[in-house]
């Protein structure tokens, strides 16, 4: 066991999820991406995070709440997170227990087949929230507990799908109101056939949006072959592919393996979604997304590698 483990408390990942609020999976990402948190290893070689980690971790995470991006104060020391923290009215601040406690609320509307409630409460939180918080901290956490609901017959399909299309309506009205963008990348949108699952290519093109991304969905089940004459014909930049918890590995990997191949090298391969699969193996000429908050840092790299000065 790593000594330091043993000489002052420290929490697992899966404490520290429900004690900030942030994802596992956002916090790995931010370990690689900033260097913070720096997790040690228990004898069993999971990680394992110091107390004042955790703490800084909830500062980062109340910021975020009041609108701050998390790559603009995950550098700050525990001073100036206090500092920043003092600045910020209290009543701009939504906890993560807030937004469960709307999830909550939602769902019950749901149950209850209120659509007209439904979508009315789904817009009032979009404008208190903003798009982009609005998507990565309310739709796309709820999407999934829908989607886990229905999996374990708790949920019945035509409540999904009453769920798919209000949400679907708020996303799309909300992205008809940014303005036209007008900044390279060019995003060509779409799941492989197989894939009928397309709630993440509508929350991805909202924030695509919001970075000034054109953007061009094709909706889903794409056959590969179309998906490159389209991205010839709209001359994309991008092509990002969605794939949810029911892609299987060989639609993944044998559909990626054929359309990095016939695609112009050029041409970059954005995937992302809740498939495991996508954690397991790398491709070559393929960048794999793991959230929703890594899209604004890959628009950036992209700009900076192509469009230099």
């Amino acid at each position: 066991m790593d000594e330091g483990v043993r000489s002052f408390p420290t929490l697992s990942i899966a404490a520290v999820e429900r004690d900030t609020g942030l994802s596992k999976d956002t916090l790995r990402v931010w370990e690689r991406r900033y260097g913070f948190p720096q997790p040690m290893r228990d004898q069993n070689g999971e990680r394992v995070y110091p107390a004042d980690q955790v703490d800084r971790l909830r500062a980062i995470r109340r910021l975020m709440d009041a609108g701050h991006r998390p790559g603009r104060i995950i550098g700050l020391g525990p001073e100036e997170l206090d500092e920043l923290a003092r600045r910020v009215p209290s009543d701009q601040v939504e906890t993560s227990a807030d937004v469960g406690a709307d999830q909550a609320a939602l769902m019950a509307l749901v149950r209850n087949h209120d659509v007209p409630n439904f979508r009315r409460e789904l817009g009032q939180r979009l404008m208190r929230l903003g798009l982009e918080r609005f998507v990565t901290e309310l739709a796309g956490p709820l999407i999934h507990e829908v989607g886990e609901t229905w999996a374990r017959g708790d949920l019945e399909i035509y409540e999904e799908h009453l769920f798919t299309e209000s949400m679907e309506v708020v996303l799309r009205n909300a992205i008809s109101t940014i303005p036209p963008p007008k900044a390279a990348p060019k995003i060509l949108l779409t799941t492989f056939p197989g894939e009928s699952h397309g709630m993440g290519l509508l929350m991805v093109e909202a924030l695509m949006a919001i970075e000034g991304c054109p953007c061009v969905s094709l909706g889903v089940q794409t056959p590969v072959w179309d998906i490159v004459l389209a991205a010839k014909a709209q001359r994309a930049d991008v092509v990002a592919l969605s794939f949810s918890s029911a892609s299987t590995a060989p639609l993944i990997f044998d559909g990626l393996l054929e359309l990095r191949e016939k695609l112009p090298l050029e041409t970059e391969v954005w995937v992302g979604g809740r498939a495991s699969a996508l954690r397991r193996r790398t491709l070559l000429g393929v960048r794999v997304l793991e959230d929703l908050q890594a899209i604004r840092p890959e628009v950036e790299r992209w700009r900076t590698e192509k469009m230099p000065g």
